[in-house]
């Protein structure tokens, strides 16, 4: 497998630095390289380094708690009526569903483990 040029890796502080190091990992990922490999090594410290720069200059924000739950009813093609189990009777589903009621601490506990959406999602 063809090694790339090595040039020095520092810390992204700048949009320039940071196309140029997405423009690298794109090249590395062409490459295919495999882990341990200078390629591979360099790829991971790459990767590390812009998903810090991500996280600082382009956060996202956590969703807000009835769409996490909504997106996950959708994802896994539920029902109201599978909601039953961890939220209680339809209509306390419709009422949380619409905004109407609010989680309890033992609606979250379920939601998180039986759904798997993190519970601070879910607490905001």
């Amino acid at each position: 497998m063809k090694e790339m040029r090595q040039m020095k890796i520092s810390p992204i502080h700048t949009k320039a630095n940071y196309k140029s190091a997405l423009a690298e990992v794109s090249k590395l990922v062409d490459l295919d390289p495999k882990a341990g490999t200078p390629n591979g090594d360099r790829l991971e410290v790459l990767s590390i380094l812009i998903e810090d720069y991500e996280s600082k200059h382009f956060p996202i924000d956590s969703p807000n708690p009835i769409d996490a739950i909504r997106f996950r009813i959708e994802q896994n093609d539920l029902t109201v009526k599978d909601l039953v189990p961890l939220i209680g009777n339809s209509n306390r589903v419709y009422e949380v569903l619409n905004g109407k009621r609010p989680l309890t601490l033992n609606m979250i506990r379920k939601i998180t483990e039986e759904l798997g959406i993190p519970a601070k999602v879910l607490i905001q």
